[in-house]
């Protein structure tokens, strides 16, 4: 008989670390490193020890419970920092899911041979400098000029933001050494979007993992008095951008239908009511789940920008942030989630992930699987993030049974 996670203590787990970072807008806002952050970690690395897992952390701020076994290591998990103004489920259901796993099988005595692990990776969400500042940190050292000269989302410098931790340049660094042989890593998730929902399945398999590209991006000008300035003589940097947004959205749209482009943020200068704007910077954040398209994106991307600054008198520049590629999961990863939920009698679909995740990092020395469970309405990164207990529950018992055979 199989065995089936504890779905009450499940919830229960979930319902306490939501709690930590709750903020006045009905969210969640968990930053890595942030004080509420360094709450919830105190908070895991209690359940991983009350769980009678070996407790690690590593010098990236990466947590870990493992179940001791002889040779590679199967690991599970996700990550438990959120954005701003965040749901209480994203990350989160990977790390709490695979803790919940590790506990069943530890409590039944499941026989095995491989060590278990569970992971919970600092900063996935990219509030610090880049994303997956863990996962990457776990694989291989960061770059340190990165490290020591970069800055948050928020404008401050990381340094300064590890002043107040336990953590450093160095031990951040260093942190791939501590890395074991991991033969496999799997990643529960809510899907981020409607597909399942609308066609009405309960685990999404995932097949590839989107990569992509983030710019920092500007349109410089000449700012003019807005009363006295002609149309046909201002250089208006912020109409620059509204024609390229334009234009590029229809050329991803037209010719890449499924890749996706988004201008997330706009900063306008100088940003007075009566001042043409002479700049704006601007994020740019495409995606794809083929390495050509994003390739052909960026060549037409820039191109796009050039002419739309040559005719409107502007200059364009852009500077890459950060940029992942494709990763395509292995069919024997899919294939036995597939004949798991058929044996489940769970309703699949075979998907791909437009989200990047800390799945699609330790790919580059690992096999990878990942499985989707419904949100409502396809709601993420939002007070709103919600989704059903027992879509939940299916989730993490495909997760169990995988764990459970790839261990042994």
């Amino acid at each position: 008989m199989d065995i089936r996670i504890n779905l009450d203590r499940l919830i229960k787990d979930i319902e306490e670390l939501g709690l930590v970072g709750r903020d006045s807008k009905g969210g969640i806002s968990r930053p890595s490193l942030s004080a509420a952050d360094l709450e919830a970690r105190e908070w895991l690395k209690d359940r991983i020890s009350d769980a009678g897992l070996q407790l690690r952390q590593d010098g990236a701020g990466n947590i870990f419970g493992r179940l001791e076994g002889t040779g590679k290591t199967i690991m599970a998990g996700s990550h438990i920092d959120t954005v701003i103004n965040g749901g209480m489920f994203d990350g989160s259901i990977g790390v709490l899911s695979a803790l919940e796993c590790l506990r069943r099988i530890q409590e039944e005595g499941v026989e095995r041979i491989k060590p278990l692990e569970v992971a919970a990776f600092t900063d996935e969400e990219g509030n610090l400098v880049g994303d997956y500042l863990g996962s990457r940190s776990f694989i291989a050292p960061p770059s340190r000029e990165l490290l020591e000269t970069g800055k948050t989302q928020f404008g401050i410098p990381f340094a300064d933001i590890l002043k107040n931790t336990e953590f450093s340049i160095e031990s951040i660094i260093e942190a791939h050494k501590q890395r074991p042989d991991i033969e496999t890593f799997l990643e529960i998730h809510i899907e981020q979007g409607p597909v399942l929902e609308t066609e009405n399945k309960q685990i999404g398999i995932v097949e590839v993992i989107a990569g992509k590209k983030y710019w920092v991006c500007q349109f410089l000008g000449e700012a003019s008095h807005g009363g006295t300035t002609p149309f046909e003589l201002r250089h208006d940097a912020l109409l620059g951008l509204a024609d390229f947004a334009l234009k590029s959205t229809q050329y991803v749209a037209t010719h890449h239908y499924g890749s996706m482009l988004t201008i997330g943020r706009v900063q306008v200068h100088p940003g007075a009511f009566s001042i043409v704007p002479g700049e704006v910077d601007f994020s740019l954040d495409f995606r794809s789940t083929s390495k050509q398209t994003l390739e052909d994106l960026e060549k037409t991307l820039v191109s796009l920008a050039n002419d739309v600054a040559s005719t409107r008198g502007l200059q364009f520049s852009s500077r890459v942030v950060d940029q992942v590629n494709p990763v395509f999961i292995p069919e024997t990863i899919t294939n036995l989630m597939k004949d798991e939920c058929d044996r489940l009698g769970y309703e699949s679909v075979m998907l791909p992930s437009g989200a990047g995740h800390d799945a699609q990092i330790v790919a580059s020395v690992a096999d990878i699987g990942m499985i989707f469970i419904p949100c409502e309405d396809g709601i993420s990164h939002s007070p709103k993030e919600k989704i059903k207990w027992e879509d939940l529950d299916r989730g993490a018992n495909l997760l169990l049974q995988m764990l459970v055979k790839l261990s042994r």
